[in-house]
């Protein structure tokens, strides 16, 4: 037994439990690996999120497909969590377009399976390593309806924009009655709370239909280029 903080703990537990978390380093250091080494030449590229519950009848389901089919079209690699729903939906799309088909995949208990309109496929254990993995290479982050895994992608790349960790991107929210009591609360609870600027307000857009998303993202870079310059490559190598 030794002490640690005023509390007898048994040593060989602690050794057991410190060497199986050592060890788990180079599985995290793999996932990056392979994610750096597929990802890092695939550009530009879209990040698009959205529910995972979402069935092909459903009209994101529609929306999700055709908007990832006119960026694949329009030369944008589209990258998914890889699941089913709106993932299903945007890796099918981008699968029949001209541009490769990307899926980010990672081991849940339930709902995750992988869908089969993937080009490339990645598989994560670890949210963090899976979440850089849709931001470093983006151009562009697209949000449909989605849940709590949507909200946290959103979050996300909110913060990471925000407080100038990544470089500055268009996110497009996509279905402006769906998001429009969020943004309301962000209007309304947040900026008079000092929470937020109005000015970080401007990080978001909201579309309704396919062209109206690929529009907003090309006016986006008609001013800069799609490729990173060295300042924000040197931003994304610490990201």
């Amino acid at each position: 037994m030794t002490e640690v903080f005023g509390k007898r703990i048994d040593k060989r537990v602690a050794d057991a439990q410190l060497q199986r978390e050592s060890w788990r380093i180079f599985q995290i250091m793999a996932e990056f690996v392979e994610g750096f080494e597929k990802l890092c030449l695939i550009r530009p590229s879209i990040s698009v999120f959205g529910s995972a519950r979402a069935t092909p009848d459903d009209p994101w389901y529609d929306t999700a497909e055709r908007t990832a089919r006119l960026l694949s079209d329009a030369g944008f690699s589209v990258v998914s969590g890889g699941g089913p729903g709106i993932m299903e939906a945007a890796n099918k799309g981008a699968h029949a377009g001209k541009s490769p088909s990307i899926g980010v995949n990672i081991e849940l208990p339930r709902e995750q399976q992988p869908n089969p309109y993937q080009d490339i496929s990645l598989h994560f254990r670890h949210f963090f390593a899976r979440k850089v993995m849709f931001v470093k290479y983006a151009s562009a982050y697209v949000v449909l309806p989605g849940g709590f895994g949507t909200l946290d992608e959103l979050a996300e790349i909110l913060t990471l924009v925000q407080t100038g960790k990544t470089r500055r991107i268009p996110i497009v929210l996509v279905g402006s009655e769906f998001w429009s009591a969020l943004l309301d609360w962000f209007r309304q609870t947040l900026i008079p709370g000092g929470m937020i600027d109005a000015a970080d307000l401007d990080l978001l857009q909201v579309c309704d239909e396919p062209e109206e998303i690929v529009r907003a993202i090309f006016e986006h870079y008609e001013t800069r280029s799609l490729e990173p310059s060295e300042a924000e490559q040197e931003i994304l190598l610490e990201l």
